[in-house]
């Protein structure tokens, strides 16, 4: 994965291209090695796009590390590395780590602001979830 971050973008397309997104999103919800072809298939339902492109896409994640490929059949089928729960775990924290630079406690507090401001349920599941930590550091 690479750790540019996009802020603009929405979903899985904050750290991959918006079409790395959509070629991902089409290979989770194959929910088992697919061809080229079967996710070309479900990407070009929602984006027009070239077959080519599609495998041209499929061949970056996998050099990026996001998807497996392995030969079956004389065709390659692609598969996901981590579940998308899995991923956008990874995902987000490289994220924090990344925004951690720019000093703990400056982001727990524009953290905590934010989360006031949009989701106070939010905010009431994190104090839990800081609590539950404290409580056994050890556990991740």
């Amino acid at each position: 994965m690479q750790d540019t971050v996009r802020l603009s973008a929405r979903g899985l397309a904050k750290v991959l291209g918006d079409l790395e997104a959509r070629v991902l999103r089409a290979v989770w919800k194959a929910r088992r090695p697919a061809t080229a072809r079967e996710i070309h298939l479900r990407v070009v339902r929602q984006h027009k796009v070239e077959l080519l492109t599609v495998i041209t896409v499929l061949n970056k994640l996998v050099g990026k590390g996001v998807l497996r490929r392995a030969k079956e059949d004389d065709l390659f089928h692609y598969r996901a590395r981590l579940s998308e729960e899995e991923f956008m775990a990874s995902a987000s924290r490289r994220i924090v780590e990344g925004i951690l630079s720019f000093g703990p406690q400056a982001v727990a507090a524009s953290l905590v602001d934010v989360l006031a401001e949009r989701d106070p349920e939010q905010l009431a599941e994190l104090g839990k979830l800081v609590r539950r930590r404290l409580a056994s550091p050890n556990d991740r």
